[in-house]
């Protein structure tokens, strides 16, 4: 069954938990697929594990657009969505419609993703009304991490909560089909969850809203260095990669590998008088 905006719509009025994982490339999303993933996020993420940025600051509409592409191709029936990267929205509306239309007609993306609460009401409800699902993202938005001073957790205090609660509201109003809370917690994000009707997909916001969502890397070991506390590790394929890495090449240095049922085979005769050829 194809994933679709009705169909996450209709896992929160049944209490099916919505699953989601970031893919930036088409292997990877077709084995995801192929698992049974609800929706694929193709997030500006890929400018940290995939481009070796330190943030998703730099990341270009032309890099969303490339990754997409891949990802639509790997997905048979999960929902493709797409970041709007970094400035690409906030300047006006108009930027944020064109660009989101970059997104779903190059990028082949069913929907797409921006940050941000109240401020940017105005662009999800332009986007909407162009036919484009449109998912919002509130708690900690790594777009923002200067104006947070790093990424810290969001909404513990009173007017921090009360701020998250509006802009839920808001964004849900404006036409956005699902929201996602990250970093922010679980007491709050079960709250917000229970607020609106549009479901909520949790990133470090504890096991009350309608889904999750992880870097597939963080889940599998594979970006290393500092891993975020909610980022439960399920598999340390990191450290498989690193070790058939370190075989290929002892294997390679001492002989082994390509054994000789990994190589094909020519007659003898021919390469005999390939010699006498090249002796002249």
């Amino acid at each position: 069954m194809k994933n679709t905006v009705i169909s996450m719509q209709q896992q929160k009025i049944d209490k099916d938990k919505i699953t989601v994982l970031t893919a930036y490339d088409y292997s990877t999303a077709k084995l995801m697929d192929q698992a049974g993933i609800n929706a694929l996020l193709v997030g500006d993420s890929l400018g940290m594990v995939m481009l070796g940025y330190e943030d998703t600051l730099s990341v270009t509409m032309d890099d969303m657009i490339h990754h997409s592409k891949a990802v639509a191709r790997g997905a048979g029936q999960a929902m493709v969505v797409t970041d709007l990267p970094f400035m690409s929205y906030q300047v006006s509306v108009q930027d944020a419609l064109y660009n989101a239309g970059r997104l779903v007609k190059e990028g082949r993306a069913h929907a797409v993703k921006l940050e941000g609460g109240e401020e940017v009401c105005p662009q999800i409800s332009a986007i909407t009304q162009a036919a484009i699902p449109v998912m919002a993202h509130l708690g900690l938005t790594p777009q923002s991490v200067n104006a947070f001073g790093g990424f810290k957790v969001q909404g513990r205090d009173l007017d921090a909560a009360w701020k998250i609660i509006q802009s839920a509201l808001a964004v849900e109003k404006a036409g956005a089909f699902a929201v996602v809370l990250e970093c922010v917690p679980a007491k709050l994000a079960g709250l917000i969850s229970s607020l609106l009707s549009i479901p909520t997909i949790g990133i470090g916001a504890g096991a009350g809203c309608d889904g999750q969502v992880l870097v597939y890397q963080d889940m599998t070991g594979m970006y290393g260095g500092h891993s975020p506390k909610f980022a439960k590790k399920f598999v340390d394929i990191g450290e498989h990669m690193k070790a058939a890495f370190g075989q290929y090449i002892q294997q390679t240095k001492n002989g082994e590998f390509p054994a000789l049922e990994h190589t094909f085979t020519i007659d003898d005769e021919i390469i005999e008088k390939l010699k006498q050829r090249i002796l002249g």
